[in-house]
């Protein structure tokens, strides 16, 4: 018995240069919802920016946002990861070290960076719509972080993730978000282990879902549920964690709600 439903944002629901969601998938979440199916947006991106994408069911749905850090369901934090502040510190220093790149740091109540960069501050602000404050010096956020993540606008894959993996994989989860991001995840959290905690808090079996997904950050939640769909334009070998693939979530969805 299905009981939920778990999708990933950014090239899963939001493909190309989209950023607002397909209008045909919040019919289909008030679908759900009437046969007692519970829908969880599981994102890198940040709790109010899901919350503003999902606007027209944004009370009917739950979230795992910051690729787990931060887990919220009923407007309520079910968990919160924690990054020590030294650590972040030091990603924030070897990022202005590398250079061609830019810090967004997450609390529980905002977004911070440090780049001074105009068309990096717009894209995040104005194309991403995130909430976000220009600091000169992360050292002068005095708010406990949930994570950190480094944009890399010529993508992540060519040098930045292995810089960043050489230096920090051994303290921290370091993945790809998207092909532009690489996020460093508080410890135990990702987005299996906090959908995970929101079902089980719901009275669900974590099992008896189908989850969406097309990056790294998405394993562990595609190997939670029994039935899981990686994205035919995912990245190399996510298909391989997931029982299905499709190219499109609406699609499915609709093909789901037929048999019920």
């Amino acid at each position: 018995m299905i009981q939920y439903i778990a999708s990933d944002v950014d090239g899963t629901l939001l493909h190309g240069h989209a950023t607002t969601l397909n209008p045909e998938l919040f019919d289909i979440i008030r679908q759900l919802k009437e046969h007692g199916i519970h829908f969880i947006a599981a994102s890198g991106r940040q709790y109010k920016n899901l919350q503003r994408l999902f606007a027209p069911v944004k009370d009917d749905i739950s979230y795992v946002a910051e690729n787990g850090s931060m887990c919220v369901h009923d407007g309520k934090i079910v968990s919160l990861g924690h990054i020590d502040t030294d650590l972040i510190y030091e990603i924030a220093d070897a990022a202005k070290e590398y250079g061609h790149c830019h810090t967004l740091i997450s609390t529980a109540r905002t977004g911070y960076t440090d780049s001074q960069d105009p068309d990096y501050i717009d894209h995040i602000r104005n194309d991403v719509g995130y909430d976000m404050d220009v600091v000169q010096n992360v050292r002068d956020i005095k708010e406990p972080f949930i994570k950190i993540a480094v944009c890399d606008f010529d993508g992540t894959e060519k040098r930045l993730r292995a810089y960043f993996q050489e230096r920090f994989g051994d303290r921290i989860k370091i993945v790809t978000s998207g092909n532009i991001w690489i996020d460093f995840i508080a410890p135990n959290a990702n987005k299996g282990s906090a959908l995970s905690n929101i079902v089980s808090s719901l009275g669900m079996d974590p099992k008896n879902g189908i989850t969406f997904g097309d990056q790294y950050n998405d394993l562990e939640m595609l190997q939670l549920s029994n039935i899981s769909y990686a994205m035919t334009t995912a990245a190399t070998g996510v298909a391989d964690y997931a029982t299905h693939t499709t190219d499109s979530v609406e699609k499915t969805l609709r093909k789901f709600l037929q048999t019920l």
